[in-house]
């Protein structure tokens, strides 16, 4: 899947961040959307993306490596300041926060849901 990066608007943002680059719209629609500005819980992740024709697992499942995960992941990483959402897509780390990488960014514990688009 080809991802257009998208940082954060805030550093409360990682969500909204995370869905306008998996759904290709812009950020600011998807705050609109939620009505929201702040934080993203895991049943607006899951509404949100359901709404938009993309499907996420039902579980979630835990990562060490980045082997571990499928072609395209919705993260949820405990990282040094708070847990945060970001994107795996392809062997590529799209983090809103972090920029893109080519492994997780320092954090220590990975959960992930598949996603369909």
């Amino acid at each position: 899947m080809n991802i257009g990066y998208v940082h954060e608007p805030t550093d409360l943002q990682c969500g909204q961040a995370v869905l306008a680059m998996v759904l290709r719209i812009p950020v600011e629609q998807v705050s609109a959307e939620l009505g929201n500005d702040r934080e993203t819980t895991l049943k607006e992740m899951r509404s949100y993306f359901e709404s938009h024709g993309a499907v996420m697992s039902a579980q979630r499942k835990q990562a060490q490596t980045k082997q571990e995960l499928p072609p395209l992941a919705l993260l949820s990483l405990e990282t040094p300041r708070c847990w945060h959402w970001s994107l795996y897509a392809d062997g590529v780390f799209y983090d809103p926060e972090h920029g893109v990488l080519d492994d997780f960014p320092e954090c220590s514990r990975k959960y992930y849901w598949e996603l369909t688009v």
